[in-house]
């Protein structure tokens, strides 16, 4: 990795400025995604149509991705996030909203905001991140994610206390957006400056064009499936503990937690692994134990079990989109388009993961209908060729 001659004390600050925006976006999420269960029985909804509600999420995601790649490209990631958490902070108030007043379709206006402003916001940190990686020169886009998942174990710390003493969903959801505005408006402004391209150049690639790249598909496939083995944890981990072990929602919640320390400490140190052996080689070892630890969920032992495979499944899931990204991310020229055309793809598992788990649990239950992460497994091991750096300049 080539380290560029800029000025090193605004890149470090950049770099904190990026982390510290993992993290508040990873609050956003795990704040109510460890509580999926109270936001389920206050909508009254069934496996089912808990998976379908996940649905409008991650539609509303899907559809916004392909654009943040230009709008990056255009106005730069600074300005993209501050449209994009303003739409998730709404969002988070309007999931709220529904879950005070038990309104399935406030419910779901919010998470289509939450939808549009996340991949939003996923993109333009990415590039961010990447553009930051390059210029110090080595390998720090796992930690990034590391940041993302501190704030999904914070989420998900603060969502345990807050199960255990009683407070409302909803009063956790106005909270969360509330913070999510305050962090990140200031924050953004510790970005590197952005020069957008000059009116009269070209585009240096296309989104088409970019769709018609081998090796940005098969980023995204790699994306794909590591992305559907992390986003079932995120959505099913806490309610498999619930309904297939009977378990209280303070222990659901607690799953979800062993899943995202795991996720954290394995992004931590995930970029020195992929220094000494190379981004192909550890993808590769995160798959057996991603492959464990579903089996130990799945097999209905009992909890101490299950959380030790939350443990492995959150090694096993940690790696994929942080090396995806930083793949997608390698010619900075073409970064923005080629980690939005990657991301689009990778998001895919968010639109087929939520309903696909719901049904199947309806009909066969939730230990077994999360084997289906399996399959996505197999695909980002097939796949996972593609992550070889390109050569440098």
């Amino acid at each position: 990795m080539t380290t560029f001659d800029l000025d090193r004390p605004r890149v470090e600050r950049a770099k904190v400025a990026v982390a510290a925006t993992f993290a508040t976006n990873g609050l956003a999420l795990g704040g109510w995604l460890a509580r999926a269960p109270a936001v389920r029985d206050a909508l009254h909804l069934s496996a089912a149509g808990f998976g379908l509600l996940l649905l409008c999420l991650s539609v509303a995601a899907i559809l916004s991705i392909p654009a943040a790649g230009p709008i990056v490209q255009r106005f730069g990631p600074a300005r993209t996030i501050l449209l994009a958490s303003s739409s998730m902070a709404v969002g988070l108030a309007g999931l709220g909203t529904g879950t005070l007043t038990g309104t399935t379709p406030i419910a779901v206006a919010g998470l289509i905001l939450i939808g549009a402003g996340n991949s939003c916001w996923d993109v333009s940190m990415n590039v961010e991140g990447a553009d930051v990686e390059r210029r110090l020169g080595r390998t720090i886009m796992p930690r990034f994610h590391a940041g993302f998942s501190l704030g999904t174990v914070l989420g998900a710390g603060v969502s345990a206390l807050a199960a255990a003493s009683g407070l409302p969903i909803w009063a956790q959801l106005y909270l969360t957006a509330t913070l999510t505005a305050a962090v990140t408006f200031p924050t953004v402004r510790r970005f590197l400056p952005h020069t957008p391209p000059p009116a009269d150049v070209s585009r240096p690639v296309s989104v088409g064009q970019a769709w018609r790249e081998p090796r940005t598909i098969l980023i995204g496939l790699i994306m794909l499936g590591f992305g559907f083995a992390e986003g079932t944890a995120n959505d099913w981990l806490a309610i498999s503990l619930v309904d297939g072990y009977h378990a209280s929602e303070t222990i659901g919640a607690i799953a979800y937690g062993t899943f995202v320390t795991a996720m954290t400490l394995s992004r931590l140190f995930g970029g020195a692994a992929i220094e000494r052996w190379g981004r192909v080689p550890v993808l590769r070892a995160t798959v057996a134990s991603g492959v464990l630890g579903l089996l130990a969920v799945a097999a209905g032992v009992g909890v101490p079990l299950a959380l030790l495979g939350g443990v492995l499944w959150g090694v096993g899931a940690s790696l994929g989109f942080p090396v995806g990204m930083s793949a997608a991310a390698d010619d900075p020229m073409r970064a923005a388009i080629r980690v939005s055309v990657a991301g689009s793809i990778g998001y895919g598992a968010f639109l087929a993961g939520p309903p696909l788990i719901g049904v199947l649990a309806q009909h066969f239950g939730v230990l077994h209908a999360i084997l289906c992460v399996l399959a996505a497994l197999t695909l980002g091991l097939l796949a996972s060729g593609a992550a070889k750096p390109l050569p440098q300049p």
